[in-house]
């Protein structure tokens, strides 16, 4: 792809969209960086590249003089695909890409790509620990929070990147390709961005959609949507399950992950052996597996490195224990389906559950979690923009506390909790209503345990005295 030269707008001033304009700048395009917020609410880096690239900064609405110089316009996962600039410049025959498009261009090596509505990180993580563990170079990127443009340099012939798709990102590519594909599951999520479910759905599979028969497609089994595309994929199709025996593939039985393939079975691992909790994770696991062995990796090797995994931070992650009261950060789980997920995975060790739902809503219901709600739950609490519709749907199922902040979700959690419940933040919902990132929002929670922690361990001292 020839950059020198070429016009180009960046949509969109996040992480994306400044690892775009910056390599742009650096291959000797003429470029513009656009975000809608002013100027002065950018991030330090996004603002330095006028001065560093000589980067033009636009905020507000791009003018119509502009449009009608520019070529290509790089899309940031976050901006969507009909917003005017891109259609504008589309119109005229312009090129519009995404941030992974651009960067597939000039990457080197083979590719293993992950997309699925969730468990995308810890797969990603886990694939990636798997390889290097196994000896095999590797490097990870894209929706995991590495922009995988800053990973082009470092590619090469010989290597493999594992790459974290997300739906919006699958919107903008067009030749990008991954020899490995896998999609973990495919459940309501971003219907305040598509029109149906149906195009959500759709994005997920063009995570497919380059593929050849030199290729392999990893899919679940279980999921009613990922198993309805077995058919029809031009690479090689391996599923993985945790409900039932394939005949060929990656399944659990009993305590067992089992290949089976070519008639033959072989125990990969055991459920006691992984060290992430909940159901959810044995079929991350399963994936992981499926993946690894495409890409080489030995079984002993695999078995090994997936008794050592911890998880990745903000999913399942234990914080602390408060008098007798477990506190769990899964800020991550910003879909219903993720939260459904979180529940299942605590069990009847970590007692009543006193759940803290809320934030940005995203139009799915919250009607699902009614029954998991009934059995395990004890209390919600509930804060954010969605909370008065949380409140709406659930609370002929729950006791429901309403709070304004992250600490006194906290607060409230322990008050209403007894001794050996557990407080779990698994909000359902986007963060971008108080907080910046989904990481932001779980940092927060960590830190408003520890505090509470260390206050309650103050007077039990002070008491003692």
């Amino acid at each position: 792809m020839e950059i020198s030269g070429r016009k180009a707008l960046v949509l969109g001033a996040g992480r994306s969209g400044v690892a775009s304009s910056r390599f742009l700048s650096e291959c000797g395009a003429i470029v513009a960086l656009h975000d809608k917020k002013p100027i002065e609410e950018w991030t330090d880096e996004s603002r330095s590249l006028k001065t560093s690239h000589n980067v033009g900064l636009i905020s507000g609405d791009v003018p119509s003089w502009l449009l009608d110089q520019i070529d290509l316009v790089v899309i940031s996962p976050g901006v969507p695909t009909n917003t005017i600039p891109a259609r504008y410049v589309d119109r005229k025959d312009g090129e519009v890409i995404g941030e992974v498009e651009l960067a597939y261009r000039f990457m080197k090596g083979r590719i293993v790509g992950v997309t699925g509505s969730n468990g995308k990180t810890t797969t990603t993580t886990l694939i990636g620990q798997l390889l290097r563990e196994a000896g095999i170079n590797t490097q990870v990127g894209g929706n995991i929070g590495t922009p995988l443009l800053t990973l082009a340099d470092t590619s090469s012939s010989d290597g493999w990147t594992v790459v974290e798709l997300s739906s919006f990102q699958l919107e903008t590519i067009r030749d990008f390709r991954a020899n490995v594909a896998i999609c973990l599951n495919v459940t309501p999520n971003h219907l305040d961005r598509y029109e149906s479910f149906t195009d959500y759905a759709a994005a997920k599979h063009r995570i497919f959609m380059n593929q050849t028969n030199e290729d392999v497609a990893i899919l679940n089994a279980d999921d009613e949507i990922t198993r309805g595309w077995t058919t029809g994929l031009k690479a090689n199709v391996v599923l993985f399950s945790v409900k039932q025996e394939l005949e060929e593939g990656l399944f659990l039985r009993d305590r067992d992950l089992i290949c089976r393939a070519n008639g033959k079975e072989k125990i990969l691992t055991t459920r006691d052996r992984i060290g992430i909790r909940g159901l959810h994770n044995v079929e991350n696991v399963l994936a992981s597996l499926a993946a690894g062995l495409a890409c080489g990796a030995s079984p002993e090797s695999m078995a090994e490195t997936i008794a050592g995994f911890r998880g990745v931070e903000h999913r399942m992650e234990f914080v602390d224990e408060i008098g007798g009261v477990k506190f769990y950060n899964d800020s991550k789980a910003t879909s219903v389906d993720a939260t459904l997920k979180a529940l299942e995975a605590l069990s009847e060790d970590d007692g009543k559950i006193v759940l803290i739902l809320g934030g940005r809503g995203k139009n799915a219901p919250y009607a699902p979690l009614a029954d998991l709600i009934e059995k395990k739950v004890r209390t919600l609490v509930v804060l954010g923009e969605d909370a008065g519709n949380i409140t709406s749907q659930l609370k002929t199922h729950a006791e429901i506390t309403r709070v304004n902040s992250i600490r006194e979700a906290v607060t409230a959690g322990l008050i209403v909790a007894s001794p050996g419940d557990s407080v779990l933040l698994a909000p359902a919902c986007a963060s971008f209503d108080m907080f910046k990132s989904f990481e932001e929002r779980g940092e927060v929670f960590k830190a408003e345990v520890r505090k509470l922690a260390e206050m309650r361990s103050t007077e039990v001292a002070a008491n003692g005295n």
